[in-house]
This record gives C-alpha cells, structure tokens and sequence, in this order.
C-alpha cells in the first residue's frame, strides 16, 4: 500500500451537457466554397469563432458608420504607403468610408516621393554606414518649403496638399495628401522631431513643423469631437505615434466636455504592440464602446478589410 493519501472522486457533482454554455457551435463552423465563389460567398464562408467572427463584427459595425454617416477617422503609418495601399485608401476616402486622415510624419515622404517621383523607400541598412540615409535634397526641399509656407496659416498636411496641388506631378492621383484635400477631407500630419529624415537636412524650418503640426493636433482633436456610439477609428500601423497623438487628443476632447464615447476601435497591424492595444483598443473604449486587433500583413489584410466592407454596403 501507498504511504500517499489520495482523493476520491465518488462524490464529484456533474451535470449535462444540454445544460453548459459552449463557446463554440457546429453551426459556426467554415462553410465550404462552390468553385466559382463570390466574394460574398467567401465572406459568408468565414468561421463565426474568434478572430473570424471579430472581423465579421467590425465590417458590420463599419458598415453601419458609414451608412450613418458617422465619422470614421483613419491614422496611419508610412509602411502602409510603402506596400502600395494608396489606391484603396484613397477610394475610401471617395466614397465616404474615412472622414479623416492622420498620419505621422514618415507618411508625407513617401507620398510626396510617390506623388512626384514615382518611386520611394531607399535601402536604409546600405545609407547607414555612409552617411547617405535620407539624405536626398528634392522631396526634403519640396517638404520643408511647403511646410514653411504653411507656418501661422496652415496645418502640417494642409499646407503640403496645398503646394502638390499648387506645383503637381505625374502621379497626384496616389497622393493621399492631395487627395484629401481635394475630398476636403481633412488630413493631419502628426511630426516628431528627429524621427524623419527632412529634419537632418540643413535646410529644415523646425519652428515650421512645430507650428503646423500643432495645428494639425488641433484639427485631429476638432474631428475627435465629433465622435459618437456610431463612429469608428482606425489604426493601421503606426505602432507608437498615432496611438500617442490619438490618447491625448481624445483627453482633451473628454476634458473640454464633448461626449466622444462609445466607438468603436480598431487597430490592423503585422504584430500586436502595446501602445496600440492599450491606448486605441483598450483604453478608450473601456467603460463604453468595443476595440478590436486585427494581426496580418498589410497587403493582404487592408485590400480584404476595404473589399468586405463593400461587399456589406453593397
């Protein structure tokens, strides 16, 4: 015999099964696609179970703000641009589905380079050792003047628009500034002195971007304001910037007492980072309103996010 006591089981209480509350039912399984699929038919496809029924949950939630005509505020970061999004941002902005735009100051480079020049994003790891990384002279120059004519009239991206506008290029039509503000939609730049390339060049006009990006916060807090239980927000990959910029704009905003509560949030990025989750998805939305993190490559998951959300307005 064991010199070990052990417990017995005999009086263990069970119950059946018809009566537990499952989280997970055969009827939100997949469903198989034909073989011709619509994109409806994939949507309908998806799990209802986790991160499948989420995403179902924000296109509908999405779907409803713009049906309502409710602000949907977008900010974003420059890799967003990078992997050639442009297009579908720029239509969204067309028909409806983002009533604001802010971004960080990377953003503006590569849609200024995009805008002009057709091409953008340099190979940081071979600039770095020379001494060359962003160290090229005409979108700086094309930047830095725009912003120093903007100073004490303008916003960071207004006055950036304005000179695209102004001055063109053979590629306006994938400028998410010039877009915008042809949309009259506004478009903020949120700068942070030292983290872009323009501010190591000789010529930049520092009290200039400080100016018109506290403009800009101004303006971002003005969109805020407006926010309501219908509206949404959306971070696409800015992982420390815009979470910042949106956490003490919404402060202000709640401090000056608008009722900006109840919406809903969202952040689609590659990997989960902690500024996002706890000052866009968690924090804001804690006492009322719902937040959401969205993992994937921006590539794929941006063009699925636009093409559901048409698919439920259609």
């Amino acid at each position: 015999m064991s010199k070990y006591k052990k417990l017995t089981f005999e009086n263990v209480k069970t119950y059946a099964l018809s009566d537990r509350k499952s989280k997970v039912r055969s009827e939100d399984f997949a469903k198989v696609l034909p073989e011709d699929p619509s994109f409806r038919d994939f949507l309908d496809s998806l799990p209802k179970i986790l991160y499948g029924r989420d995403f179902l949950d924000f296109i509908d939630l999405y779907a409803e703000t713009v049906s309502k005509h409710a602000s949907a505020v977008w900010m974003i970061g420059a890799h967003v641009i990078k992997v050639g999004l442009s297009p579908l941002i720029i239509a969204g902005m067309e028909r409806g589905w983002i009533t604001h735009l802010a971004m960080n100051g990377a953003c503006v480079i590569h849609d200024v380079e995009i805008a002009i020049w057709g091409s953008t994003s340099e190979d940081v790891a071979a600039g770095i050792q020379d001494g060359t990384f962003g160290m090229a002279e005409d979108s700086t120059r094309f930047i830095n003047d725009a912003v120093s004519a903007g100073k004490d009239r303008f916003g960071y991206g207004e006055s950036v628009a304005r000179m695209l506008d102004e001055k063109g290029g053979p590629n306006l039509n994938l400028s998410l500034l010039y877009n915008a503000y042809k949309n009259d939609i506004p478009v903020t730049v949120h700068s942070a002195l030292g983290t872009e390339i323009i501010h190591q060049h000789p010529g930049v006009d520092a009290p200039a971007v400080g100016d018109t990006s506290w403009t800009d916060f101004q303006i971002f807090s003005n969109s805020l304001a407006g926010l309501d239980r219908n509206s949404v927000v959306l971070n696409v990959g800015s992982a420390v910037i815009m979470p910042e910029v949106f956490l003490k704009a919404l402060t202000v905003v709640r401090n000056l007492g608008y009722q900006a509560f109840g919406f809903t949030t969202a952040t689609f990025d590659m990997i989960r980072h902690y500024r996002p989750t706890v000052n866009v998805v968690q924090r804001p939305t804690q006492r009322t309103g719902k937040g959401y993190y969205f993992i994937g490559f921006h590539e794929i998951l941006l063009p699925l996010m636009f093409a559901s959300l048409g698919s439920r307005l259609s």
